[in-house]
């Protein structure tokens, strides 16, 4: 083994993850850990229970410190940590850091608006984010990564500070003393605390690193830099982006945020909110006669869905699914749909169907941004555990028309935080040469041009009229049943 390390930390709606690597982009273990679910305790509310963001990345922690020690691995021997938390949350902290009110979820319409104090707020003292949430928990520092401020946040993405205008901060609600300090993807926001270092099993001292949002993080280690390069992450929030030099201003079709690398930005459209909760959504709802089929055969649920969905012709046989479960803050009556059914379709139909409706709505999100960018995309790259599926990969590369490909390690964010990890630390010279050791390759799927022809006749069709035949029926529905 190597005698240095990186660790890579990354937490999003579903999971916690630490992940360890040698300098030279080999995994050398990873602890895991599932959040619980999420609380919903009205329509469009959505909180994360307890401490669970903690919780669970404690678990991590010490899963993966477990392993490395077994692999002959020591503490001392880690560089330094990144951090990437789940972006567009909003956390509520007290004077000394703790939680005052349980993590807002980016699901909640809450996150809709400006920050405004009610009475269950008690004790509120700062407003910050999951990852200036985490770094106080790691460090004791009331400090946080300025490239995780999405939404109601008087950040200067021009700066990287906070902004300096007054009508900023009060369009916002807040005020510079409810805020954390804020420091650079890539820089040390502080170094892990005795206390800290007995709650997670790892040595007290270690640097903790700014990364960026999620997203950004995600960008980065996967290494789509180049100009035609797309990442789309499938993640609970299937998000797509490029990324870009100018802080551009009046994009219509993208936002520009910060990226991971400092004075970068990341371009990206809209995406498909709990998207690949929708398949999981489906795994459980639909999935016991699949499962005990799994089982005969020896494999695992996604796997057998995954080759029965593979026999099923490109389009499902009119089977089309709209991915609306979790609905757009300008359309909140809007509900996801399944339309087309006749007495061809089975549950391989159904999954199909629901892979399908994501590519679509990606690529119509993200043809938008190509265009006003004026790049046409020439390259795909799949991020997350939806990336192992390699129908859902040709699935993309069909619908796109372009080489689509997937990188050894899915999930691309623990590879961005050890990267920043890397720069604070200097254990690279530049982002480009972090990137060439950390990144690595995997398998590329070529998109067969016939089913190509059809998925946009489809789409134009179909798939991009479906919702101005449905709005009207769901705005008459939603008073009804929200």
């Amino acid at each position: 083994m190597s005698n240095q390390y990186l660790m890579g930390v990354d937490v999003g709606t579903q999971s916690a993850k630490v992940v360890i690597f040698d300098l030279d982009g080999n995994v050398v273990c990873e602890g895991k850990q599932s959040l619980r679910k999420m609380d919903i305790p009205a329509p469009l509310l959505a909180e994360h229970p307890d401490d669970d963001l903690w919780d669970s990345l404690k678990v991590a922690f010490h899963q993966a410190m477990t392993r490395f020690a077994q692999r002959g691995g020591k503490g001392s021997e880690i560089l330094a940590m990144g951090v990437c938390i789940i972006r567009c949350c909003r956390v509520l902290l007290k004077e000394n850091g703790e939680l005052a009110y349980p993590v807002i979820n980016w699901m909640d319409k809450r996150l809709n608006k400006p920050y405004e104090y009610i009475d269950a707020y008690q004790g509120v003292r700062y407003v910050t984010t999951t990852s200036g949430y985490i770094t106080h928990r790691l460090t004791g520092e009331f400090k946080d990564t300025c490239a995780n401020y999405i939404g109601w946040w008087p950040m200067d993405n021009d700066t990287l500070d906070w902004s300096t205008d007054p009508e900023a901060w009060k369009s916002c609600n807040l005020t510079r003393e409810q805020v954390l300090d804020v420091v650079k993807p890539g820089e040390i926001l502080g170094y892990v605390t005795e206390q800290a270092a007995r709650q997670i099993g790892v040595p007290a001292g270690i640097p903790v690193v700014a990364t960026a949002h999620d997203k950004a993080v995600e960008a980065l280690g996967a290494g789509s830099l180049d100009e035609g390069v797309a990442l789309i992450s499938l993640g609970t929030y299937i998000g797509a982006m490029v990324h870009g030099h100018a802080n551009v201003k009046d994009a219509r079709n993208f936002w520009p945020f910060q990226a991971s690398i400092p004075g970068r930005y990341l371009y990206e459209c809209m995406g498909v909110r709990r998207g690949m909760w929708t398949i999981s959504w489906f795994r459980d709802q639909f999935g016991a006669a699949a499962l005990a089929d799994a089982n005969d055969q020896g494999v695992s649920i996604e796997e057998l869905l995954n080759r029965e969905a593979s026999a099923v012709p490109a389009g499902c046989e009119g089977l089309i699914t709209v991915h609306d479960w979790a609905p757009p803050s300008e359309a909140e009556f809007r509900k996801g749909a399944m339309i087309g059914f006749d007495g061809r379709h089975t549950r391989a139909h159904m999954y199909r169907s629901v892979l399908e409706g994501i590519a679509f709505t990606m690529k119509n999100h993200m043809d938008k941004m190509a265009e006003e960018l004026k790049v046409p995309f020439k390259h795909l790259i799949i991020s997350g555990g939806g990336a192992n599926s390699d129908l859902f990969m040709q699935i993309f590369a069909d619908v796109f028309g372009v080489p689509t490909s997937r990188n050894v390690m899915k999930g691309s964010a623990s590879v961005g935080c050890a990267i920043n990890a890397g720069m604070a630390v200097k254990a690279f010279d530049s982002y480009e040469q972090a990137i060439g050791k950390l990144v690595k390759m995997g398998d590329k799927f070529t998109p067969n041009l016939e089913h190509h022809q059809f998925y946009n006749a489809l789409n134009e069709q179909v798939y991009q009229k479906v919702n101005r035949h449905l709005d009207p029926l769901l705005q008459a529905l939603s008073p009804l049943v929200d």
